[in-house]
């Protein structure tokens, strides 16, 4: 499922706001609906607003049942004034406030129908997945999961044993849905049981490894060098880590920060090693951006994304600029086939986006939140893209005052009669450039 449309008669401070989320005419893709889209804005334009209007647009399609064939069981589909449109390759889905529009069938609120002898069937739509990545994603909740011996975690949480049958236990529970639709939200008060259950891989691995370690010890293998390291090649050749696979994508992420998962250390569910002096650092004691990074990575690594719409608000959050720059770019590698729904206040960020893919909300003369699309191409130098795309002036006081001298000196060069004084000024003005790169 992919977000095609978004019109706003009313919602919360934004009236009149019309969102096409398909690629224009020209374009390779045109109609097609755009693989990832950002919003941008300044504070209180409604960036995240926009977010939180998808995520409870699509967890009121995850409870809707349908009456008689024609009704719908709720008596309001959106809380706002205006329609959504989705689609994929088996639905298309237009989404008003009293109706919902599926394949070109009209769906309407249920009117009162209060008889207990209507026909009450599911809504069915396939493929309903959705992840919501907040901005406040880092939690002491979230982290001490993280943080934990994963040995002192209750295997009960997870219910250790066959594990496709644990991937369906997992996504009926948390869903509440059939196995391949589902809806999570990633925030800072989330119930631990998520993370415990996007963890159960890992965790149910290293109670085999700590049954398999047992097992070596009594049968004295442990004094058998040879002995030991024979048994336990087979072991992993029979028993891959899954966070081998992982490591493969956040690894090159944490490089800049001269960090990488570790393989071989028990002490975390997802050790963290630094690659300078070797020694696992506790989740807890990581920067807030790299926490950002493992807790907005690993469940997309671990969830089914194809088809699916992934929210994400303010992921440049704690992060230095050389981090934000392919930031985008790891996502994607993470979920090929989903589609990415990102508000950011960064420069960097917005450079990963096309210009038709860039939708950046302004207040207009009146005060009102008007919209438009991004002007800078993708990969534009970020200077470029505050200027054009964020409008936003980005010298200070200081900057302005050695800007205003430069532009003097080169008037005053260009006047100078007097071939000394004009050398001087030329000296003055080049220094000035070379210090400010005018």
């Amino acid at each position: 499922m992919k977000l095609k449309s978004l019109h706003i008669d009313s919602y919360r401070h934004l009236e009149n706001l019309d969102f096409d989320f398909t690629y224009p005419e020209g374009h390779i893709k045109a109609g097609q609906p755009l693989e990832k889209i950002c919003i941008i804005g300044q504070s209180a334009t409604g960036k995240t607003s926009l977010l939180e209007l998808v995520r409870d647009s699509f967890s009121i399609l995850n409870k809707i049942e349908i009456i008689e064939g024609q009704y719908l069981s709720v008596y309001h589909t959106l809380n706002f004034d205006g329609n959504l449109e989705y689609i994929s390759k088996e639905t298309k889905l237009k989404i008003f406030k009293n109706k919902i529009v599926k394949n070109d069938v009209d769906f309407f609120n249920d009117n009162g129908i209060s008889n207990t002898n209507v026909l009450v069937e599911k809504f069915i739509i396939d493929n309903l997945k959705l992840s919501y990545l907040s901005a406040e994603i880092v939690s002491r909740e979230s982290i001490s999961i993280f943080n934990e011996d994963p040995q002192k975690i209750p295997s009960e949480s997870v219910g250790f044993g066959n594990l496709s049958q644990i991937r369906n236990k997992i996504a009926n529970t948390i869903a509440n849905k059939k196995p391949e639709s589902y809806i999570h939200e990633f925030v800072y008060s989330k119930d631990k049981n998520l993370w415990i259950s996007l963890l159960f891989e890992i965790l149910a691995y290293r109670k085999k490894f700590t049954q398999m370690a047992s097992e070596l010890i009594n049968k004295g293998a442990i004094g058998d060098l040879n002995k030991l390291n024979k048994e336990y090649n087979k072991w992993a050749i029979e028993n891959e880590n899954p966070l081998i696979s992982f490591s493969k994508y956040f690894n090159p992420i944490l490089d800049k920060l001269n960090l990488e998962v570790d393989l071989v250390n028990t002490e975390y569910p997802i050790p963290i090693k630094s690659k300078i002096t070797q020694e696992i650092i506790p989740i807890s004691s990581l920067s807030t951006g790299t926490k950002g990074l493992l807790l907005s990575m690993f469940p997309l690594y671990q969830l089914d994304t194809k088809d699916s719409i992934i929210l994400i608000d303010e992921p440049e959050r704690s992060l230095f600029p050389d981090m934000q720059i392919d930031l985008i770019t790891h996502y994607q590698n993470l979920a090929p086939d989903a589609q990415f729904v990102v508000a950011t206040h960064s420069p960097f960020i917005a450079a990963a986006f096309e210009p038709e893919e860039r939708f950046i909300l302004y207040f207009d003369d009146k005060g009102k939140v008007a919209v438009r699309r991004g002007e800078s191409p993708i990969g534009d130098d970020p200077n470029d893209m505050l200027s054009n795309d964020f409008n936003v002036d980005y010298y200070n006081q200081f900057g302005k005052e050695a800007h205003k001298k430069y532009l003097d000196l080169k008037r005053a060069v260009a006047q100078e009669t007097k071939p000394e004084r004009k050398k001087e000024l030329i000296i003055e003005l080049a220094e000035l450039g070379d210090k400010y790169n005018f």
